[in-house]
């Protein structure tokens, strides 16, 4: 590598697909968040992402027992195990606080994580490092005297590049994988700082479980890493984790409607109307974008454009809805109450 070193991958057709449905949903459910926030939920899934990210690298414990570890309670289980769940939330408790661009963050990070773990928790490795499948090794680690180089180099590619924040998050969550930089603690890791890189893109990442995604299909991604270091790039990896990321993004999205359905008081919109699912739907989109058309909005909800024209009269009514200017070049504002 050198600093005008570019990570060998292509932009195909799903990757551009991807980016944009991620970034549609990533606003919506930003601007969901944004009216109502729900700490009950994000802390929820910030367990689900920890139980699920310590899972993939073999932890035993269940969800139940990691809330308990993180909750102070005892639990019986493997000390190590235990001790992985106290320093995992340590580090997502810490990590909004990290700068994506820093290797020397990264190693702090890396030192939280792995604290009482293993010897050189911190530090770049300085031996050989590889990954097992049993006995048989799958993928050599980087030797340890270029790799601090080639992570300084790698950090410089993510600052300077102009590629989508969600592709760059993809390809250096593959090269770091790739170069295994630490003696123990790679794809932990490495998938706090794919979700760091995003949470600076759009805050809702901080606390989106990607990793338990990625858990339930843990075969996929080492099979999608295993075929990317034969191709001697990144693609299909990609691919697989922008599939992962819109899919949590997805399941989010269908919660928050699931609460608003429930009329739960932590997850429902409350703008002061009963307006239904479509309705507060509705004033979500208008709220990131007070321009969009009835045409539109009933193409993006999948109802009639009169059906949108009611539900617009209805809001307006009842105080939710404020036109400004004429039809063509006027704009919605969504009055919020009882927030």
């Amino acid at each position: 590598m050198s600093d005008g070193y570019l990570p060998s991958f292509q932009v195909t057709e799903e990757i551009t697909n991807l980016t944009i449905e991620i970034g549609q949903y990533a606003d919506f459910t930003t601007a969901f968040e944004e009216l109502h926030p729900n700490p009950v939920l994000r802390r929820e899934n910030r367990i689900r992402s920890i139980h699920s990210s310590l899972a993939i690298e073999q932890n035993t414990l269940t969800l139940n027992q990691v809330s308990d570890v993180i909750d102070g309670k005892r639990v019986f289980g493997p000390p190590q195990d235990i001790r992985e769940v106290k320093n995992a939330y340590e580090v997502y408790d810490a990590v909004s606080s990290f700068d994506p661009y820093s290797v020397k963050d990264l190693l702090r990070a890396h030192q939280i994580m792995m604290e009482g773990l293993v010897r050189e928790a911190g530090v770049f490795h300085s031996g050989n490092v590889g990954v097992y499948a049993g006995t048989q090794l799958t993928h050599a680690g980087t030797p340890a005297k270029y790799v601090p180089e080639l992570m300084r180099q790698l950090f410089s590619w993510l600052k300077k590049s102009k590629y989508h924040s969600l592709i760059k998050s993809c390809v250096f969550h593959y090269e770091f994988e790739f170069i295994h930089p630490f003696a123990d603690g790679n794809g932990r890791t490495g998938r706090l700082w794919q979700s760091l890189i995003l949470q600076k893109w759009q805050p809702i990442f901080a606390w989106l479980p990607i990793e338990t995604l990625v858990h339930e299909n843990q075969e996929e991604y080492y099979r999608v890493l295993q075929i990317s270091d034969n191709a001697g790039q990144s693609t299909v990896f990609i691919e697989f984790m922008l599939r992962m990321i819109r899919n949590a993004l997805k399941e989010l999205s269908e919660k928050q409607s699931a609460g608003q359905q429930s009329g739960h008081r932590n997850v429902g919109i409350n703008v002061g109307v009963n307006v239904g699912i479509n309705g507060e739907k509705l004033l979500l989109l208008l709220k990131q974008d007070g321009t969009l058309t009835a045409k539109i909005l009933a193409g993006t909800l999948g109802i009639t454009q009169r059906q949108v024209e009611r539900m617009i009269a209805k809001l307006k009514r009842e105080g939710s809805l404020i036109r400004h200017g004429a039809n063509k070049n006027g704009f919605w504002e969504v009055v919020k109450k009882d927030m």
